[in-house]
């Protein structure tokens, strides 16, 4: 199984932040790794996330607070 995360604009559009795509081998490690890279996505222009299992959508996620 591989993880990842999809980042979003509030309307639904698809971004890219800077970066490579990063890939992992389960869903904490994705998790562990949002937890630490959220503000740099928000300030790269990401508004929400949504984590991938091979190609299905799990969860989205809002990265703004509150």
């Amino acid at each position: 199984m591989v993880w990842t995360w999809r980042y979003e604009k509030n309307d639904g559009t698809v971004v890219s932040p800077a970066g490579d795509a990063e890939e992992f081998s389960s869903q904490g490690d994705a998790e562990t790794w949002i937890g630490e890279e959220w503000k740099t996505l928000l300030d790269d222009g990401v508004d929400k996330v949504v984590l991938v299992e091979d190609g299905r959508d799990i969860y989205p996620m809002s990265l703004h607070e509150g």
